[in-house]
């Protein structure tokens, strides 16, 4: 195995695990904003216990993505020297943008964030807990804009073989960063709010939260309480899948009217004969399913023998928008740019994701399968005395 392909593996596993943290704390920060304003607006106690715990997983997610970040930057000198050597020009900058944005915006207001509560007052607190969602949001859009660069550049001449800017705003705003930049905001989105339900469910499962901390859920969580609990845990999880029902439905039309907006490849798949009349099925059966959906949440029956028909009402509203979205991309990574032929890596590097899948896949499925088996049983809550 050659130097080169070692390093490609080196980085990598090396921003592998650098990319989940970041992904986290992207759209935890305005979380945890959203859960600050809220107790300031409100007073009510829910916001600021929820704001209090899931600060502490920010400052553990922060810490990691800077550790992780600085053997990474160190890695794009030593695994890539002539990429450098030449694209240093225009990379360095945006990469020194980043870090600034990352080490004095966010870092230093985070400091407040965390020790500041009781020792300023609540509006520079909450213009702190600001001041470090946008910074996390603003470190993204650097890199992501070196990043789109590097696959769409523009705005630069090249002099005795080295890369020179001509018009930054051109280099910042290449073609397909917004498309990254907004791709990864939804994907920090998404991943927060299964983190959300996912804790928020364990806890109450372990009857270690109070009743006024079960907002934070998601519906398929909510869906599977409903499933896999009774009495008061049940009835909670009702609630929480009200809540999240709204949300759902937005998100998704969100999702399905701007994709066809921004893709014209995307509109004339969906939006001419007779294909409009084939896949009319997709929107038609998902919109039935959440009003169907909600009519139920509204029953006293999601209580008794249909208790497992949210769940599966919202598993099949998934399905069919991961259908759809197939169908819109395939066989675009991209959209309108790059094929998944075009994107693919090298015949080696396919072989070695590939024994990766074979090791990890069964385990995940093995897992999954001992999980269910496990979570057999309907827990409830049980009232014990103090003291």
């Amino acid at each position: 195995m050659d130097a080169f392909m070692l390093a490609r593996m080196q980085f990598a596993a090396s921003i592998t695990f650098h990319i989940l943290f970041p992904t986290i704390s992207i759209a935890l920060g305005w979380v945890l904003l959203f859960f600050r304003w809220r107790w300031l607006k409100s007073g009510a106690l829910a916001w600021l216990t929820a704001y209090r715990f899931w600060t502490k997983v920010f400052a553990l997610t922060f810490a990691l993505g800077v550790v992780s970040g600085i053997t990474m930057s160190f890695q794009f000198g030593t695994n890539w020297p002539g990429f450098l050597e030449r694209a240093g020009n225009i990379a360095g900058p945006l990469l020194g943008y980043a870090v600034l944005t990352a080490f004095f915006l966010e870092a230093g207001f985070l400091g407040v964030m965390l020790f500041g509560h009781g020792r300023v007052s609540e509006l520079v607190h909450l213009g702190a807990t600001l001041m470090v969602a946008f910074g996390t949001t603003l470190s993204a859009f650097w890199i992501l804009s070196l990043n789109s660069w590097m696959q769409t550049p523009q705005g630069f001449e090249i002099i005795d073989g080295e890369f020179h800017a001509l018009s930054w705003m051109a280099v910042i705003f290449n073609p397909s960063s917004p498309y990254r930049l907004a791709h990864k905001l939804l994907a920090s989105g998404l991943t927060v709010a299964f983190i959300l339900a996912g804790v928020s469910a364990w806890q109450l499962l372990k009857g270690k939260v109070q009743p006024h901390t079960s907002r934070v859920h998601g519906l398929l969580g909510a869906g599977w309480l409903l499933m896999k609990t009774e009495d008061e845990l049940q009835a909670r999880a009702l609630s929480s899948a009200k809540r999240a029902w709204p949300a759902v439905v937005l998100g998704l039309a969100l999702i399905s009217l701007t994709t066809p907006w921004i893709s014209p490849t995307i509109r004339a798949r969906w939006f001419v004969l007779p294909e409009l009349f084939a896949l009319l099925p997709i929107p038609l059966i998902s919109a039935l399913a959440l009003l169907a959906l909600r009519a139920l949440l509204n029953s006293h029956r999601v209580l008794g023998k249909l208790c497992w028909l949210p769940f599966a009402l919202t598993v099949l509203v998934m399905l069919l928008a991961f259908f759809g979205l197939a169908y819109s991309l395939y066989p675009s990574v991209m959209m309108d740019r790059m094929t998944i032929w075009q994107a693919a890596a090298a015949p080696k590097s396919l072989q070695f994701i590939l024994v990766g899948c074979a090791i990890t896949v069964p385990v995940i499925l093995a897992y999954t399968v001992l999980a269910t088996g496990y979570s057999g049983a309907r827990p409830v809550i049980c009232a014990m005395d103090e003291g």
